[in-house]
């Protein structure tokens, strides 16, 4: 793409959920001319599916499972995909059984043969219970609910393979995520929206960016246009310290690898997900079928296993980790003509309506700009 007498009015890095919304409403909305960049070659993000040699659509960055509770976000998304309605199961494989996770009334029941009710549950967890001076890590949060013999069967392992920390090393608002039940309520989330697009996640971003004034270039570093593509403001969702060439050191991340099979069977297993806290190097596993509601004679499953280095995944929540994003914040502060966004602009453990509810937010706050 070459220089242009008419500069873009916004350039946009990323083309994950962030980058879509954004480049929808600066278009559509306002009229602007947007050239959106991504360094893969695919929108989407993490978020991108794709179907496969087999005719199996799965998502090739692991499960995106999508659920909120503003009304706002889910009926924003459902301009550009019809819905599927879907709650989501996970279980997880402790002490030789498959259990329901959250851990629920069932969990207990079937973990040590019992048949408690729900209150009896409530007070198996508070007699387990240790009290903590203060909450202050994941350790803390867990312990202090259901007690050490449950933490160490679910989520000790499963944290040290997922962070690559111990749970004692985690900021709180890692297993504050984490529901305990005393029903047998056997969904993942407890969302009021809770549904899957109906053709796919790249169905719904193509809908999103299907607009004259959005141009898509992707493979593409942002630094190769500078001083080539003429723009007016950028819109940033990529590594904030990327950004700034590093400048006060790398914010640490943990990265995933898939590990994707295709099996000459209808169904793997019993549930979309099931984790594995205990035993093996991978995390969990997933099998797509229950997630997009497809019929196939095959089935196709996604093994994840963790990594310290790779594609940058989830900011990791530790308190020096924060301190050392708050320089770079104070700097995007400072930097002109530039918006930070997303999980990786803005170093948050965010879930993918959180991304959309913080881009809706910011153009709002664009169009507010460009008011005054």
């Amino acid at each position: 793409m070459s220089s242009t007498a008419n500069p873009f009015d916004y350039v946009i890095v990323g083309v994950g959920f962030s980058g879509c919304v954004l480049a929808d409403r600066l278009a559509r909305e306002m009229g602007k001319r947007v050239l959106v960049i991504d360094k893969r070659n695919h929108i989407g993000g993490n978020a991108y599916d794709c179907v496969n040699r087999e005719g199996i659509l799965i998502h090739k960055y692991g499960p995106h499972i999508f659920h909120t509770n503003s009304r706002e976000v889910f009926e924003y998304l459902g301009k550009f995909t019809e819905w599927r309605l879907y709650q989501h199961r996970v279980l997880a494989s402790v002490d030789g059984q498959l259990v329901p996770m959250p851990i629920n009334l069932e969990t207990v029941n079937n973990l040590y043969g019992l048949r408690l009710s729900s209150k009896d549950v409530e007070s198996f967890f508070a007699e387990r219970a240790e009290q903590r001076e203060s909450i202050r890590t994941s350790e803390d949060v867990v312990v202090s609910k259901i007690g050490e013999e449950l933490y160490r069967k679910f989520f000790k392992n499963y944290t040290i393979k997922q962070w690559g920390l111990d749970p004692s090393e985690l900021d709180s608002q890692v297993a504050a995520r984490i529901p305990f039940r005393v029903n047998s309520d056997p969904r993942y989330f407890t969302d009021s929206y809770q549904a899957m697009p109906r053709y796919g996640y790249t169905h719904m971003f193509e809908n999103m960016l299907d607009h004259a004034n959005i141009k898509i270039l992707l493979q593409t570093d942002y630094k190769e246009i500078q001083g080539v593509i003429p723009y007016k403001h950028m819109i940033y969702s990529g590594p904030i310290d990327e950004y700034f060439d590093y400048r006060f050191g790398k914010l640490p991340y943990r990265s995933l690898e898939f590990k994707h099979e295709t099996l000459e069977m209808e169904y793997f297993q019993t549930a979309p997900v099931v984790n594995y806290p205990n035993d093996y190097a991978f995390t969990r596993i997933t099998e797509f079928k229950y997630l997009t509601g497809q019929k196939h004679a095959k089935t196709s499953i996604v093994y994840e296993y963790p990594k310290a280095e790779g594609d940058p995944y989830y900011p990791i929540p530790r308190p020096e980790n924060t301190a050392l994003y708050h320089q770079y914040q104070e700097l995007a502060k400072e930097t002109r003509g530039v918006d930070f966004t997303g999980r990786l602009g803005t170093y948050r453990y965010y879930n993918m309506d959180q991304v959309v509810a913080q881009a809706l937010t910011l153009y709002k706050k664009i169009v507010q700009r460009e008011s005054e």
